[in-house]
């Protein structure tokens, strides 16, 4: 993961004073300055430069620096990477409720798509509607980035199809099956998953099974159809496939999982000091790992989800109604999205595209990732993508503000407060976004 430190390109004022962060959809509809900002376009050279703002690993630093290297290239392009979501959410939310100081392209994790495609939030964006691209991407990530009356508001990146990565050398030394086919049976369903861990630990004792809680958490919670809210946007936590995560997450907390919060410097370290032995992996996932630990050996993929499938994941492109290149903006999220670049950002990240071409020419390379014991990452992403249902979870336009608080209650059960204490003031939180 790249970590390198945010800088904004200040625009001018377009919108009232910032007002506190408090629903998103609240604040952008009560507060962020919509318009096309017509007024204020001005048309880039070839020595200007365009932004763009991602986070964690798009693959896209060499697609940028051959286009800079480019004489051809109408203009140049300048990326600013931020180390993980949350953080960027946070200035993400902050710029757009302000109206200033966002870049002219960003990237949105596709949890809070809900969220700015809601009625008044939509209008902080570019409508990116071209008819040409209609069949470009995934259908259901594609309709994801629109609004009701069809504005586009975000083009595909990725998709999260998961599988699970595992120490095949830790299983090894645990009497466990290592080769990929036949770890298969110990990824089956949930209750074998654990099982199995609780017979992983009882032999290596100082590896723990799993990464973090917070990421089985996200995995279970990806196969719950309604999790937060009913299909007509009622806020509804109270029903038993979450409570069910909650508790099997709380559960094992203590045998199975770190206990440490993922992004955070103790989970990077766990990669390289045997901490655990497997982790949820859709295909951004891959080089967090190998950033993570370079050097270490032993790591491989298997092609199988504990339930069937699950999808973590997938970002857009945008571009906020702020930007004063909003045409050269857009011309660069249709060039980042199109399949040439889209297949060299998944040899890079490892992640697995949106486009419907990127994926065709991935299946047919059928390549093999020498880091993960030569395991065919496209093909095993592919046929976790098949295993995904659709339409599962549901997202309504809370689902990121809610995962987030859902998140914190077992971050705190892992700090050591009572399951039923910290699940009280979830849902304490979640009355008070109603």
């Amino acid at each position: 993961m790249s970590k390198i430190s945010k800088s904004w390109r200040r625009t001018p004022r377009t919108a009232l004073a910032a007002c506190a962060v408090a629903s998103l959809v609240a604040g952008l509809t009560a507060c962020g300055g919509g318009g096309d900002g017509d007024d204020e376009q001005a048309k880039l050279g070839k020595d200007d430069t365009l932004t763009i703002t991602t986070f964690s690993e798009f693959g896209y630093g060499d697609l940028i620096e051959e286009w800079n290297a480019d004489p051809e290239r109408p203009f140049k392009v300048k990326q600013t990477v931020v180390a993980e979501w949350d953080t960027w959410k946070q200035s993400l939310t902050t710029g757009l409720q302000s109206g200033e100081g966002l870049t002219d392209i960003v990237a949105i994790e596709g949890d809070m798509m809900p969220a700015l495609v809601a009625e008044g939030a939509s209008e902080q964006f570019v409508d990116l509607t071209d008819k040409e691209l209609d069949s470009r991407w995934m259908e259901s990530k594609y309709l994801e980035g629109q609004t009701a009356d069809g504005k586009q508001i975000g083009y595909p990146t990725d998709a999260g199809p998961e599988a699970f990565c595992y120490r095949a050398d830790l299983f090894e030394k645990a009497g466990l099956p290592s080769d990929r086919e036949s770890v298969k049976a110990l990824f089956k369903d949930w209750d074998t998953y654990f099982a199995t861990g609780e017979k992983f630990v009882a032999k290596v004792p100082e590896t723990k099974w799993y990464d973090s809680s917070g990421s089985i958490a996200q995995a279970m919670l990806n196969q719950v159809e309604f999790p937060f809210q009913t299909k007509d946007q009622k806020i509804d936590v109270d029903n038993p496939e979450l409570r069910a995560v909650y508790d099997s997450v709380a559960k094992y907390a203590p045998t199975l999982s770190t206990q440490v919060e993922q992004w955070k410097e103790d989970w990077q370290a766990g990669f390289t000091n045997n901490g655990f032995a497997t982790m949820p992996c859709p295909g951004w996932m891959f080089a967090n790992i190998k950033d993570s630990a370079p050097d270490v050996k032993g790591w491989d993929i298997v092609d199988a989800f504990p339930g069937g499938g699950g999808n973590w994941g997938g970002s857009y492109l945008a571009v906020p109604t702020q930007s004063q290149h909003q045409e050269e903006a857009k011309e660069f999220a249709n060039y980042l999205t199109n399949a040439e670049s889209q297949v060299a950002a998944s040899k890079v990240a490892g992640n697995f595209p949106a486009n419907l071409e990127a994926q065709s020419v991935l299946a047919e390379e059928n390549a093999t990732d020498p880091y993960f014991n030569n395991a065919p990452t496209s093909q095993i992403l592919a046929n976790r993508a098949e295993a995904v249902p659709a339409g599962v979870p549901f997202k309504g336009d809370k689902y990121s503000d809610i995962l987030g608080l859902f998140q914190q209650a077992i971050r705190r059960v892992d700090e050591g407060t009572d399951p039923e204490k910290s699940w009280a003031t979830f849902t304490e939180g979640v009355e008070g976004m109603s």
